[in-house]
């Protein structure tokens, strides 16, 4: 691995923007710290320092950094995209719509396959013998939680191609129409109280942050001190004199969460963050022109995927072994809890690192096709179709969860009820329309 690590480093070509590939791995990075630190696990159940110690919920405006994976995803995506273009100039629309999916996409769902289904035979062999109870129990209904990242990260793969064209046209006042939709739902929701209305910032939002990595893309943030200045002064606003909680994460019990679904706030919230990379920019650039600094960046990029989706894994690991070894839990937020903080933080690294040897070789991309068959024309609409079902398949199973297989339990997807089968099954299902649109009719 060092070798091609070190390979990968050397071929990195002049015009690449290292800092990207720096915020993408910084910013999961981030989420896997943040949640090994904020679980408050005790032998009663899984609790949220946050909720324990309210005077720390500050600190999610520096630690909620999931904005700034969206917006590295939007420039990613564009550069892709156009790249395909290209290459393909005599492609159909929908030729090259397919193909950016199925490449987009085997990126993220060969690695959350594996995971997908080596939980699910876990699960299913733990409740036939009559497990699942306790700390088990919890386990298998809230490892599959951050999978709602990727369910969303796929809606924006998914519309990148109109969204770029309408950015091409508009520049910021796409970005404006999309704040300005989260805006109106919000108003909708709190003002007017229509129901279920809400469920439409997890397009709106994140779709708006993802933009702004359109505008990255063809230099168009010039003045990021207004865009972070402008962004912190809102967000501040709407705690202050609106309805939203200080909190930019989710609290258990909390009547309104500014992350599910996201609202205004996180939107202001990620217009700072993103103001506030972009000053960073230049320095970091100057960091990542060091070999060894750039060789860490793009060896921790090869596996951050598969890092994100075993990270809780390791951790409950951690608390298990704990338990079954008793040693005490303190109480979230001790003195004794906090002084157990470096040493369960270090085990679950460790942990992690030994599942992502396990795991990582699903997150490389796979080996090019022979040229040769070209998708066919008609394979937008097949794609798009995957892409929903595998959206819909990903984020159920982020809400349903493992626990409960043999009970057949659900969980409700904005009004439809999913069981984790039915949802591996539209994940799987998506999964092979995407391939088969983006292979084409002529490939076997």
């Amino acid at each position: 691995m060092g070798s091609r690590v070190r390979e990968l480093a050397g071929a990195t070509p002049a015009t690449r923007d290292r800092y990207v590939d720096l915020l993408r791995v910084a910013s999961l990075a981030a989420v896997v710290l943040g949640h090994w630190l904020m679980a408050a696990v005790t032998p009663d159940g899984v609790g949220n320092l946050l909720a324990v110690v309210p005077a720390l919920q500050p600190l999610t405006w520096l630690l909620q950094v999931m904005p700034v994976f969206f917006f590295v995803g939007g420039f990613s995506h564009a550069l892709s995209y156009r790249s395909l273009l290209r290459k393909r100039p005599g492609g159909s629309d929908d030729s090259v719509y397919s193909a950016f999916l199925r490449a987009r996409l085997q990126r993220l769902l060969r690695p959350t396959t594996v995971f997908v289904l080596v939980w699910g035979a876990a699960a299913l062999l733990v409740q036939l013998l009559g497990g699942g109870g306790g700390l088990t129990g919890v386990t298998l209904r809230m490892v599959t939680q951050p999978l709602w990242f990727i369910g969303i990260y796929l809606a924006m793969v998914a519309f990148t191609p109109p969204l770029l064209r309408l950015h091409e046209r508009y520049g910021w006042g796409a970005f404006a129409a999309l704040a300005g939709a989260a805006a109106a739902v919000d108003v909708l929701r709190f003002a007017a109280g229509v129901p279920y209305v809400e469920f439409l910032n997890f397009a709106f939002v994140w779709l708006a942050v993802h933009q702004l990595g359109f505008l990255r893309a063809d230099g168009r943030v010039r003045r990021p001190a207004l865009l972070a200045g402008a962004g912190l002064a809102a967000a501040c606003a709407l705690v202050a004199f609106g309805p939203y909680p200080l909190s930019m994460v989710g609290m258990p019990g909390e009547k309104v969460s500014n992350m599910a679904p996201p609202t205004l706030a996180l939107l202001a919230h990620g217009l700072w963050l993103v103001g506030a990379v972009e000053l960073l920019r230049a320095p970091a650039t100057r960091l990542l022109e060091r070999p060894r600094v750039w060789r860490t960046v793009v060896a921790a990029n090869g596996v951050a995927m598969t890092a994100f989706l075993w990270h809780l894994t390791a951790m409950f690991g951690v608390y298990g072994a704990l338990l079954a070894l008793d040693v005490p839990l303190p109480a979230p937020a001790s003195a004794a809890w906090w002084a157990q903080v470096p040493l369960r933080i270090a085990c679950a690294a460790a942990l992690t690192a030994a599942l992502v040897a396990a795991f990582r070789t699903f997150e490389r991309p796979a080996a090019p096709k022979a040229p040769g068959h070209p998708a066919a024309s008609g394979g937008g609409p097949l794609a798009a179709l995957g892409a929903t079902l595998c959206l819909l398949g990903v984020l159920g199973l982020s809400m349903v969860g493992f626990n409960g297989l043999l009970d057949g339990r659900t969980a409700l997807l904005i009004a439809i009820p999913v069981s984790a089968p039915a949802a591996v099954a539209m994940t799987q299902g998506g999964w092979l329309l995407v391939e088969r649109a983006g292979r084409g009719r002529g490939a076997r």
